[in-house]
């Protein structure tokens, strides 16, 4: 034996070759040639997922052990990240080569009320190894169900014909809608109010007033007044971020996607207003990879503003997001930003303390900014003069369900759901009687249609188990069965618990499982309710049982029943 050898020694001696997948020339060339190599960055991980999909269709495991070395991240890290998201197919290297089309069918509760689930037994019967069909959740297209995505390109009111001739004609790309440009937005006022801003002709106490006066809160559900958040966030020793929430994927919401498919000016204008408010160094747009024709509106359109001025480069980033509802809750919106696996923060501290890299950050809603400027122009009084039933403003309801006339309804605030369904609505479909509506889709609960007359606002259904969140109502008729609809809604949110917490993943599998039998064991489930509820770590599973809770105490007589 070498009396020269240290006991120990082999800790420090380089292996032969690296543990684990092997990385070879060929598949770091090809990452290579499609990643910003002066560039690099950690936040830009999901991004860089996205860019290999693009090029390849799927993630290939040998291009994810590139990505790792060219990132200098372990191999654990990146995969950790791209089989969290949905959106990423992850195959390894020696599978059988999966079809080049992908078809995703939307199954959320709208769409499956209206045929999605034949639809996608129909697509996977016809298209057997020739096309990949896939089940996925909402949307945002709720109001021309069923809903299906061929690649990137959304199938409206679809059927087996309007699929078959996507494909054969390849028409693969999202359609992009028919929206004020830059010229057209900037002839009618608009950026005037930043110009206004940005030369102190306007202070920001004025704007900040006159929010505050009109009470326009948070509109992606949790209902925080806007110009609260301003002063939280200036309260924090800069620099500070913002980050427009543009993932919230919530079952039977579909506003956001309508103003930003007609207006996106308006919205970005909003969003600057609220960045230079705060005084925020970099404004991050995260929006739903299920947008992809916003997504593209949003870059060219931005890419006009740093030309004309209005905003500097690189202040604004648009992300896309990767199919995670989860991602809606602010903190784990952060945490993907980052780069990450969107994981919800435990609180304290608050985002308006320690968001983005640590720093205080403004996060809104998509249509929370989209009023700034309406409103400052128009005035509080303007805005507060709508309303119904001593509520006042104006809400953006997303209705979708049995009713003639779905679709996004500019609405006062406080109408109830009867008077939406009447007015706005062009009542019911024929043949279906109103017995029942989601007043906030998926993690809003479920009411009856004897409840019809509550005032549809914040603040007013709390005592009834429910949510307004971001108004988002679906409209349920006399046939279909109410416990179909509450596992429907049960099974999407088993789908996207992140599974950090005990009480929202194995909550929500068990209660899919006993909401599956025949018989309820109605005991059992509520126990399973009050235990998620009081005991999860964020809002998604807070609210993951009230549909069933809803159910349970409101329509007694439809469980368990002959």
């Amino acid at each position: 034996m070498n009396s020269n050898f240290k006991p120990g020694e082999g800790r420090r001696k380089k292996f032969a070759f690296d543990k684990g997948r092997q990385l070879d020339s060929l598949s770091l060339k090809e990452v290579k040639e499609i990643l910003p190599l002066n560039d690099i960055r950690r936040d830009h991980l999901i991004e860089y997922l996205h860019m290999l999909q693009d090029k390849f269709k799927f993630l290939y495991s040998r291009h994810l052990r590139a990505l790792a070395d060219v990132m200098k991240l372990s191999m654990a890290e990146v995969y950790e990240v791209a089989s969290f998201y949905a959106h990423f197919t992850i195959v390894d290297d020696n599978d059988e080569k999966l079809p080049d089309i992908t078809v995703r069918v939307c199954e959320s509760l709208t769409c499956s009320l209206f045929g999605s689930e034949k639809l996608y037994k129909d697509l996977t019967s016809k298209y057997k190894g020739k096309v990949r069909v896939l089940k996925a959740p909402c949307m945002g297209k709720c109001d021309y169900a069923p809903a299906l995505e061929v690649e990137h390109n959304h199938v409206d009111n679809a059927t087996l014909d309007k699929v078959d001739q996507v494909i054969t004609n390849k028409s693969f790309h999202p359609v992009i809608s028919k929206f004020i440009d830059l010229d057209n937005y900037i002839k009618n006022g608009g950026y005037s109010l930043l110009k206004k801003l940005k030369s102190q002709e306007v202070t920001y106490e004025e704007i900040s007033n006159v929010i505050s006066e009109s009470n326009l809160r948070g509109l992606g559900g949790a209902g925080f007044p806007a110009s609260k958040k301003w002063e939280f966030v200036r309260a924090n020793k800069g620099p500070r971020m913002m980050c427009i929430n543009g993932d919230e994927g919530e079952v039977g919401t579909f506003k956001d996607k309508y103003y930003l498919d007609t207006d996106p000016h308006r919205f970005l204008e909003g969003t600057l207003i609220a960045a230079y408010i705060v005084e925020a160094e970099k404004c991050f747009i995260y929006m739903r990879d299920e947008y992809p024709g916003i997504i593209k509106i949003l870059r060219e359109e931005v890419k006009k503003l740093i030309k004309k001025g209005f905003v500097e480069e690189n202040f604004i980033e648009v992300r896309r997001g990767a199919g995670a509802y989860i991602c809606g809750e602010e903190s784990a919106l952060i945490e993907s930003v980052e780069g990450k696996r969107g994981i919800p923060r435990h609180r304290p501290p608050y985002v308006a303390q320690n968001g983005v890299y640590g720093l205080p950050t403004l996060v809104h809603n998509v249509e929370t900014v989209y009023w700034i400027r309406e409103i400052f122009e128009k005035g509080s009084k303007w805005f507060l003069s709508f309303g119904r039933n001593n509520r006042t403003g104006l809400r953006s309801f997303s209705v979708s369900g049995f009713v003639k006339s779905p679709g996004v309804k500019l609405a006062p605030a406080g109408i109830s759901v009867l008077e939406l369904i009447n007015e706005y609505c062009g009542g019911m479909m024929d043949g279906h009687k109103f017995i029942a509506y989601l007043p906030g889709g998926a993690s809003g609960g479920i009411l009856p249609a004897t409840m019809s007359n509550i005032p549809l606002d914040f603040d007013t259904l709390q005592d009834y188990g429910c949510f307004i969140g971001s108004a988002a109502i679906v409209i349920i008729s006399d046939q279909i069965d109410i416990k179909y609809v509450a596992l429907n809604l049960m099974k999407f949110f088993e789908d996207e618990s992140c599974g950090q917490c005990t009480p929202c993943r194995n909550g929500t599998t068990m209660a899919v499982k006993l909401m599956k039998e025949k018989e309820w064991d109605i005991k059992i489930l509520e126990e399973v309710g009050n235990v998620m509820t009081d005991a999860s770590i964020c809002g998604l599973g807070q609210a993951a049982a009230n549909p069933l809770t809803c159910v349970l105490k409101y329509f007694p007589d439809q469980i368990n029943s002959i």
